[in-house]
């Protein structure tokens, strides 16, 4: 299963340039990476990246992160994926800007 990280451009820049990442700054305050699955990556764009621009999507297995992903409940008690230690680089599987259109971010169509 596939799931998403949204980081703003200087994020992203930061991320790239270090190799890895302990997250963005509200993941830093919570103690883990916040990720969202497909059906929630929209909603989590719309609450906090709304009107954004500069947004980079990446794309993780979550299987491949190991014991330190848990699921967890949130928003509405839905479960989403939080990932307890740091994020390398070499675990994105793919990465793309996030448009944003008049509608709101525009995501891969593609995305599972």
């Amino acid at each position: 299963m596939m799931i998403y990280k949204i980081f703003r451009a200087d994020e992203w820049a930061a991320f790239e340039a270090a190799g890895e990442t302990a997250g963005a700054p509200v993941d830093l305050a919570d103690g883990y990476i916040h990720f969202s699955t497909a059906t929630q990556a929209a909603e989590t764009a719309a609450k906090h990246f709304a009107g954004e621009t500069g947004l980079v999507l990446l794309a993780l297995d979550a299987d491949a992160l190991g014991d330190a992903l848990k699921w967890e409940p949130s928003r509405g008690g839905a479960l989403f994926p939080h990932l307890y230690r740091t994020l390398k680089l070499s675990e994105i599987v793919w990465q793309t800007d996030l448009p944003l259109a008049s509608e709101g971010h525009v995501f891969p169509e593609d995305m599972e």
